[in-house]
């Protein structure tokens, strides 16, 4: 279905085009050891209190009176996960790859790191909202808190299938299956445990999932709700990374003269090149997705397509 292995992708993830999945992941996967790390040593040594602080750091509490105390938690809380097993993380980043490289093959890296901030930030967001507002949930006091990526997980996953709703994935047991079933059935299954033992967390994921949806729609309809979310990591970014313009020198002989002339030209990476497309072609293009699939566009378009992702 895609060229190269999970291994290849991994390979010099933060260097290669197009590999916000793998950079998420990998971060996803260092947060990961780091805490765990971190608990067994304070276990070690006595000093639970310290892993606790830490781990904290991570956790979105339900209640707003703590929340307030630690708001950045909106954002972390969708880069941690529960050290009581392995099957938490390992299934998020298992179906977030797949679905991500989809959304990135068709949208670029750019749609995915908003999809997966907005996703967190709008389950942490349900979340808090059910927690201090329904009834049924703020007498469940027991809840000590949230951590995962589920959410920015399923606002990826709904995300690819609204936008290639009848694109097929391959599953084990099961044979070919269209993406928006898959997504159906996450969403089914989140609904129902709304009321269960991880009440919030189903609740954060039906977020996520709503989120995936309308930020497509609107995508679709000519607004990128991410933009803000990417103008920031652009400017984190100019901290570390300086910029410049493209120079490219070159010589040519006169035809009159004999003399060899130099000349000089600026090129920015956003340059206009002819199979640039405006927004009511990439427009035309998504729709052409959403109807007949991917594999029902023209070279031309999966260019125009390409090309826009990066910008």
């Amino acid at each position: 279905m895609y060229g190269g292995g999970i291994k290849e992708d991994f390979k010099n993830a933060f260097k290669r085009p197009n590999s916000a999945h793998t950079q998420l992941i990998i971060i996803n996967v260092v947060v990961f050891l780091f805490l765990a790390i971190t608990w067994v040593f304070s276990s070690w040594f006595g000093f639970p209190e310290a892993f606790s602080f830490i781990y904290d750091q991570f956790t979105i509490p339900p209640s707003f009176a703590e929340f307030v105390t630690r708001p950045w938690t909106l954002f972390t809380y969708a880069f941690a996960h529960s050290l009581e097993g392995i099957f938490h993380i390992l299934f998020n980043m298992l179906i977030f790859y797949w679905f991500a490289k989809l959304v990135i093959e068709y949208l670029g890296s750019d749609k995915v790191i908003s999809l997966y901030v907005l996703g967190a930030l709008a389950g942490g967001i349900a979340y808090l909202l059910v927690y201090n507002l329904v009834p049924f949930y703020v007498e469940r006091s027991d809840f000590s808190g949230m951590v995962g990526a589920s959410a920015a997980v399923y606002a990826v996953v709904v995300a690819a299938a609204t936008l290639m709703p009848n694109y097929t994935f391959f599953l084990l047991f099961l044979g070919p299956v269209k993406i928006k079933y898959i997504a159906a059935f996450y969403i089914v299954l989140s609904f129902l445990g709304s009321v269960g033992a991880n009440a919030g967390g189903n609740v954060a994921h039906l977020g996520g999932a709503l989120m995936g949806f309308i930020y497509i729609k609107q995508l679709q309809g000519g607004t990128d709700w991410g933009r803000w979310v990417i103008s920031v990591m652009d400017f984190v970014k100019s901290f570390f990374v300086k910029r410049s313009n493209i120079k490219v020198s070159y010589k040519r002989q006169s035809a009159h003269t004999g003399k060899t002339q130099k000349k000089t030209a600026s090129k920015s990476a956003g340059g206009n090149s002819a199979s640039d497309a405006s927004q009511d072609e990439i427009d035309a293009i998504l729709d052409k997705i959403s109807e007949r699939g991917y594999e029902s566009l023209t070279k031309e378009e999966k260019q125009k397509l390409f090309n826009a992702s990066k910008k």
